[in-house]
């Protein structure tokens, strides 16, 4: 099994218009809310997921082996390229001529691993030798609900 993740590239958001959708705040996932009685403000989702528009671009994820951080196949990942990555944030990288999406994570050892979030593959360990390169910090993902 592959332990790497396919990511289709698209190219920079660039929009000049404000995209305002009505935004009723927050939402319960429980008992049904009579939310739509209050829209009284709206977002910009442009202004919510881009903080640096020169940086920031979008991929697809294509494959299953960050799903149990809720990445799903066929999901939208918004990617930073502007911030610097912590321990534990999903990236993207590329290494030995691939591109994948795991969490970074550096050991007591100073070892870089690439973890998956999912069982089924393994972790992968940085070596000195390898071709790698973070690419940006995963800031926000789209999953489709209605397929």
């Amino acid at each position: 099994m592959n332990s790497k993740q396919t990511i289709k590239f698209y190219t920079a958001i660039h929009s000049e218009e404000n995209v305002e959708l009505p935004f009723v705040g927050n939402i319960i996932a429980g008992f049904a809310s009579p939310a739509a009685d209050y829209l009284s403000e709206s977002i910009d989702i442009n202004k919510l997921i881009i903080r640096n528009k020169e940086y920031t671009f979008i991929g697809r994820v294509v494959g299953t082996s960050m799903i149990d951080s809720g990445l799903n196949d066929g999901d939208l990942v918004i990617i930073d390229r502007s911030l610097d990555p912590h321990d534990r944030d999903e990236v993207l990288v590329f290494i030995d001529g691939e591109f994948t999406i795991k969490y970074i994570s550096v050991d007591k050892d100073k070892k870089t691993w690439l973890i998956p979030a999912n069982a089924d593959f393994p972790k992968i360990e940085v070596s000195e030798n390898a071709d790698f390169k973070i690419w940006g910090v995963v800031t926000w993902s789209i999953t489709k609900h209605r397929r």
